[in-house]
């Protein structure tokens, strides 16, 4: 029996997940832009979205609920702005031709936004405003996903876990990045749990009793059931505002699908009516600001970093010696796990044990 953490060179992990993806029919181009989109993930210590995530592109590819052949058509687009099919893809694809279209408008006319239909899991929200970052611009992307969230005052998962990324550079080593979703916790950081064998904290989950739920494997298996329903920033009804983290996630609902009449809430569960599995139909929007367009891109990262600077060095609480900004734990984690490698769990190296033996990847020879 597997019982211990392994840590695999972030290089081994990175051609692994590429020759994964090849062996499953997507072109080497695309491949490899899947792959970097996951071990990003990995790097900035999101274990919830990077080879954590390889199982499920695995099944869905395999059962035809996702295809890998891209094929990237843009229905209709103006100097600012574009709607794209991504024709149910790779979704770190179709995210990073679209936000590379929404920088290209945006270098030429001072911004650039692009909605998409038909994607699928994109990986984590906020690589792409990484990208407009290193573009010297800010970026904005949100993506709509399988319903997961309850309302307020309700017990229906209905909306998914929704979440917002913004980005934008400083003067500093790392950018200002925000990237998290509108629930209180997201499906990604349940099924880690779940790996790990820990419960889930109390005021995450709700059943369909109203009450909270802590084991994450009947938590999983819930909401395919529409039994379980994570709650929204803020938690439990109006007392601590839960209203506004199920504002925010209404939001990005719209921005996902209202502007490409694409599909929502149940409209993403992908199960169709006669109870037959299909594509989830998810919808992106991505937009890019050209800070040049408004002052010096100097004088932006100055003053951004200003702000960053004098938040860090605000009166501390007691017991706590360090304040954070957006994007800076991150930075760090990647320094580290470039040097130490990737932790894998012991579930997580069944999966790729998994996928290796299905797809007779042969050449890779992990410590597991």
């Amino acid at each position: 029996m597997i019982e211990e953490t392994c840590y695999i060179p972030v290089s081994t992990l990175q051609s692994f997940m590429v020759d994964v993806f090849i062996a499953l029919g997507v072109p080497p181009k695309d491949a490899a832009t899947c792959s970097e989109v996951l071990i990003t993930s990995d790097l900035r210590g999101i274990e919830s979205h990077g080879i954590g995530r390889l199982k499920m592109y695995f099944d869905r590819i395999m059962k035809g609920l996702q295809k890998p052949v891209t094929t990237f058509e843009v229905v209709h687009e103006s100097p600012t702005t574009a709607l794209v099919d991504g024709h149910h893809g790779m979704g770190q694809v179709i995210g990073v031709r679209s936000m590379q279209m929404a920088i290209d408008k945006a270098r030429v006319y001072g911004m650039g936004s692009v909605a998409v239909r038909n994607s699928t899991h994109f990986g984590i929200d906020g690589y792409y405003p990484l990208m407009a970052v290193q573009a010297g611009m800010i970026g904005f992307s949100v993506t709509n996903a399988r319903p997961s969230i309850a309302p307020t005052f309700s017990v229906r998962p209905m909306l998914g876990t929704n979440p917002i990324a913004f980005g934008a550079p400083t003067d500093e080593d790392f950018p200002f990045l925000f990237d998290a979703a509108t629930s209180i916790t997201q499906r990604g950081k349940i099924e880690v749990l779940a790996r790990k064998g820990q419960p889930v904290p109390d005021g995450w989950v709700i059943g369909r009793d109203g009450n909270f739920v802590s084991d994450p494997d009947a938590i999983l298996e819930g909401f395919a059931k529409e039994e379980n329903a994570l709650l929204p920033l803020g938690g439990a009804g109006e007392l601590l505002a839960g209203y506004k983290g199920y504002g925010l996630a209404t939001i990005v609902e719209i921005l996902s699908a209202s502007l490409q009449s694409g599909q929502f809430l149940y409209g993403l569960l992908g199960v169709a009516e006669d109870g037959s599995l299909k594509p989830n139909c998810i919808g992106h929007f991505f937009m890019a600001i050209n800070i040049e367009a408004f002052v010096p891109l100097a004088e932006f990262k100055a003053t951004t970093g200003a702000i960053l600077r004098e938040l860090r060095a605000a009166t501390k609480a007691p017991g706590q010696e360090r304040i954070y900004t957006a994007g800076e734990k991150e930075f760090e984690n990647e320094k580290t796990v470039r040097q130490q490698g990737v932790p894998v769990l012991p579930k997580l190296q069944n999966e790729i044990r998994t996928i290796q033996a299905a797809l007779g990847l042969t050449q890779y020879h992990f410590p597991f």
